[in-house]
């Protein structure tokens, strides 16, 4: 035999050992998965308990996840289109003293002025009304987001009070005049909610939804982000709690101390940030 006949024989050679290799790890790998099921069936019908016990934490994940998609599958969607007579200034003694305490609240916080951020409160409680999402959520992802700066604009293109897409988002902007509407702080609001409400439907809960507005979804921490849009909205909470209630009748809270960590930091600064125009893409 000539030395290229051993050389193609060596390789042929090889070749089925490899392949013979492969198969019989391909079947030892089965019938070591299948010997695991069969273990496991044997173990559930032996003991009861088991078998409880994992229905019980099945049903328990399922029933703790429907209640927060079955809520925004019955909420109706906000309408991106504010009234036509709704200002974007009001004064706030003309609100409810809890929205008014509220108000007060952000306008000292963010260095605002009172006027403008009553209006985007009272928005935000027409919008939570009609979506079933918490009005004080809608204010605190805002703050987090731009700090109540109709104008910002992230490095990868998010605009106006909530930060929205709109590249992303054009269809949403369609139904209100355009891209340009995106520095409508009322229209930025009412677009915003609805990919709010998109986002928590598609994560099945609310820190998980809040992954998907910013971008982290798929990442392995979104920078602090649900963290400090939480905090806000406990804060906010307990402002439109506590001051609603100690108010004195007819006389609307001016300001309230804030807490000593004043920084709203937007989303636009996180690492996740990069990553919004291809997740929210498809919320």
């Amino acid at each position: 035999m000539t030395a290229s006949g051993k050389m193609t024989a060596s390789v042929r050679t090889f070749v089925t050992n490899v392949i013979n290799g492969f198969v019989k790890v391909t079947h030892s790998s089965f019938a070591l998965l299948g010997l695991a099921v069969a273990f496991a069936a044997i173990a559930l019908l032996a003991r009861p308990e088991l078998r409880q016990a994992g229905e019980q934490r099945l049903m328990g994940w399922l029933q703790a996840r429907q209640p927060v998609v079955a809520q925004l599958e019955a909420a109706p969607e906000p309408e991106l289109v504010p009234p036509a007579n709704r200002p974007i200034a009001i004064n706030p003694k003309e609100l409810p003293r809890e929205q008014a305490a509220v108000a007060y609240w952000l306008s000292k916080k963010y260095r605002v002025a009172p006027e403008p951020i009553a209006a985007l409160v009272t928005e935000a409680y027409d919008i939570g009304a009609r979506a079933k999402l918490d009005p004080m959520l809608l204010l605190a992802i805002v703050a987090i987001e731009s700090s109540f700066n109709p104008f910002a604009q992230s490095a990868v293109g998010a605009q106006g009070l909530m930060q929205v897409m709109t590249r992303v988002h054009t269809d949403k902007y369609q139904e209100v005049g355009g891209h340009l509407a995106a520095f409508n702080p009322l229209v930025n609001l009412r677009v915003g909610a609805k990919v709010l409400q998109e986002c928590i439907a598609r994560a099945g809960s609310l820190e998980g939804g809040l992954r998907y507005y910013v971008g982290a979804a798929n990442l392995p921490h979104d920078g602090g982000y649900a963290a400090k849009v939480l905090a806000e909205h406990f804060r906010l909470r307990q402002v439109a709690g506590s001051r609603a209630a100690a108010a004195p009748a007819g006389k609307p809270v001016l300001s309230t101390k804030a807490p000593a960590d004043t920084s709203g930091t937007p989303s636009a600064t996180l690492p996740a940030d990069s990553d919004k125009v291809a997740l929210l893409a498809g919320a």
